[in-house]
């Protein structure tokens, strides 16, 4: 086990009790930002430890909801500090997972995977499942809050709510239960080309509990830091003259990095499959565990929620879909089809800053 997977959530630990006990300062600020990047990529390499131990496709599903369980963390803390004005937070940060998984994480793995390969194939009957049930999910949690009359604005009511928890948790549930179980063979690497990490000795039992535990470490410490650090992220955001909407922007990147180098290195690696996995079951986590958590967390707190996106989104949303439908539907890929993604992602994000 290398060092500093265990080094890193230990110092954050520290930087969490220093805050919690003397307060925080500039200098105390910067160092819990730099200790909450490292403790989130060391949280991600103990769920990968685990991920290897479990084998594929146990070890994307381990890796979508630790990535998740990072973001619903942020999401609640900073929704619980930051009052009536967080009422965004939430539908920002999974707009914001969803646009770069599908188009940033999934351009760059068509078109690096495309590039070194020319073309790589993938299994379209699980890619198509899964892409059906995010758009499912999307629509339910953020397109038709817009359209709904029981309460007023771009919100759904208690009951509404409840509902749409429900259902976003119960259609992950029946995706993990295909992914693993019914189906399983249709989320299988086909290629038998990989990299050597792939075929890599298994570590021991003691070694992967070890991992378990400082995964979870990693995560309090991750919760614990990112209260810390939210109000210098909101006022970072305002002082640039920037959207609010940055703010998921930055929380979405922020989980998402150790994960879309993981989907990279596969799709170089000739196993798209694996890519696919991951993006896909990260963005279906994403909805499918965030929205209870903080619809309960909404309900219980009385916190304001608004999960409709305005019209540019909306657009941006169905063009996504529409093209990843037509991308995702052969399952053979080519790094045209790549490029045509982070187009989009460049739109995403330009139209972010410039609205």
């Amino acid at each position: 086990m290398p060092k500093w997977t265990w080094i890193v959530p230990a110092l954050a630990i520290a930087l969490l009790g220093a805050a919690l006990a003397f307060g925080t300062s500039p200098a105390l600020t910067t160092a819990a930002a730099a200790a909450l990047m490292g403790t989130v990529f060391a949280a991600v390499h103990h769920a990968e430890v685990v991920a290897h131990k479990l084998g594929e496709p146990y070890g994307a599903l381990v890796l979508a909801v630790a990535v998740t369980v990072i973001e619903a963390s942020l999401i609640l803390s900073m929704m619980l500090a930051g009052g009536p004005d967080s009422a965004v937070l939430a539908r920002d940060t999974i707009y914001a997972a969803v646009m770069i998984i599908c188009t940033g994480v999934v351009g760059l793995c068509l078109m690096l995977g495309g590039l070194r390969h020319r073309e790589q194939s993938f299994t379209a009957e699980g890619a198509g499942a899964g892409l059906a049930a995010l758009i499912a999910m999307c629509g339910m949690t953020l397109v038709l809050p817009t359209f709904t009359s029981s309460s007023p604005g771009a919100t759904y009511s208690e009951l509404q709510l409840e509902f749409v928890a429900v259902m976003s948790l119960a259609l992950w549930a029946v995706y993990v239960f295909v992914q693993t179980v019914r189906h399983r063979d249709y989320f299988l690497p086909q290629s038998a080309q990989a990299d050597p990490d792939e075929h890599a000795t298994p570590p021991s039992v003691a070694h992967a509990w070890a991992s378990f535990g400082l995964m979870v470490l990693s995560l309090v410490a991750v919760v614990g830091l990112a209260k810390t650090i939210s109000p210098s992220i909101e006022r970072a955001v305002a002082v640039a003259g920037a959207p609010k909407a940055v703010i998921g922007i930055i929380i979405a990147i922020l989980v998402l990095l150790p994960e879309t180098l993981a989907a990279v290195r596969a799709a170089r690696a000739d196993r798209l499959q694996t890519s696919m996995n991951l993006a896909l079951g990260s963005a279906l986590a994403s909805i499918g565990l965030t929205i209870p958590v903080v619809a309960v967390a909404s309900i219980a707190f009385d916190l304001p929620l608004v999960l409709g996106l305005n019209g540019k989104d909306l657009v941006m949303l169905v063009l996504t879909f529409m093209v990843s439908m037509v991308t995702l539907s052969t399952g053979r890929t080519h790094m045209m089809l790549g490029a045509i993604h982070v187009v989009l992602f460049m739109a995403f994000l330009f139209l972010t800053l410039v609205p």
